[in-house]
């Protein structure tokens, strides 16, 4: 029977011959560890023990699906966010941290209302609802989804980390299911990608994570065209519009939310200088 630490060696030896060879290692070390129950401390004070019988199997299983470029967070069932853990499957796009800087702008704005109503358009697994859910304890916050799975995975997240009594959860296409209501922040990470770039997407996000949360016509635009004036309509006076957006999208999104009639627009740069949010204000 194997040592720990020739598995681990063996397994990255492997993924270096796929799509991600550059976290070999790590993804390796990740998938053990996840098979054997184990945090990262442990491991290193026990390569020299031999892995248990019965896990081989299992352990090799997930090394092939990561060579094959699944993403290693569906591998797990398992990804953080906000310092929060959340279930992802493939029914839900994955969070990723350039998505905190969204939270971090809504919670920046917080001191301007004592209960804001707020809707995360999109929810997917639920991460910027259940975040903002946690950072802002006054909240009233409502998430809409248009896919029936995903809403049921963001309504296990909530029930999970502890904030199903916090949301409110509505299946639906943007803000149809919650037109007729009134909020002071309309929130959303929505699909932004362009169906002209999809084979330039790395394997692991164009084979494997949900269409529906990444693509949105030719331009990658079309959703913004839709969520932006129906946001306006929505939001009390003084409300505002938080959005993700893509690599080079600013300057139409601008135009957009002037067209909407949206007011002191601005863009949040993420660690790289790149505009990532988007947010106007309803006059």
């Amino acid at each position: 029977m194997a040592m720990l630490g020739s598995v681990v060696q063996d397994a990255a030896v492997r993924l270096k011959g796929g799509p991600h060879e550059e976290h070999a290692r790590r993804d390796a070390e990740t998938l053990l560890l996840h098979v054997l129950g184990k945090k990262k401390a442990w491991l290193l004070a026990h390569l020299d023990d031999e892995l248990p019988e019965g896990h081989a199997a299992r352990f090799r299983e997930l090394i092939e699906s990561r060579y094959r470029g699944e993403p290693i967070q569906y591998i797990t069932g398992e990804a953080e966010f906000y310092g929060l853990p959340f279930i992802v499957t493939p029914d839900v796009l994955i969070p990723r941290p350039e998505t905190e800087h969204l939270v971090e702008r809504i919670v920046e704005l917080a001191p301007l209302f004592r209960r804001p109503r707020i809707v995360d358009v999109g929810t997917g697994s639920g991460a910027i609802a259940i975040a903002v859910a946690h950072e802002w304890p006054d909240a009233l916050i409502t998430a809409t989804e248009v896919s029936a799975s995903a809403l049921k995975l963001a309504r296990r997240n909530a029930e999970r980390i502890g904030f199903a009594d916090r949301i409110r959860f509505f299946e639906g296409d943007l803000l149809g299911p919650v037109c007729a209501e009134r909020f002071e922040f309309v929130v959303s990470n929505p699909p932004y990608v362009s169906t002209a770039d999809r084979d330039a997407l790395p394997v692991e996000v164009r084979e494997h994570e949900p269409e529906l949360a990444l693509f949105a016509g030719e331009d990658g635009l079309d959703v913004y065209r839709r969520l932006i004036p129906a946001a306006y309509a929505v939001l009390e006076s003084g409300g505002f519009l938080v959005m993700e957006i893509g690599y080079g999208q600013a300057e139409t999104v601008d135009s957009l939310l002037a067209q909407a009639g949206f007011a002191r627009i601005e863009f949040v740069p993420d660690l790289q200088g790149i505009p990532r949010v988007a947010c106007g204000q309803r006059p």
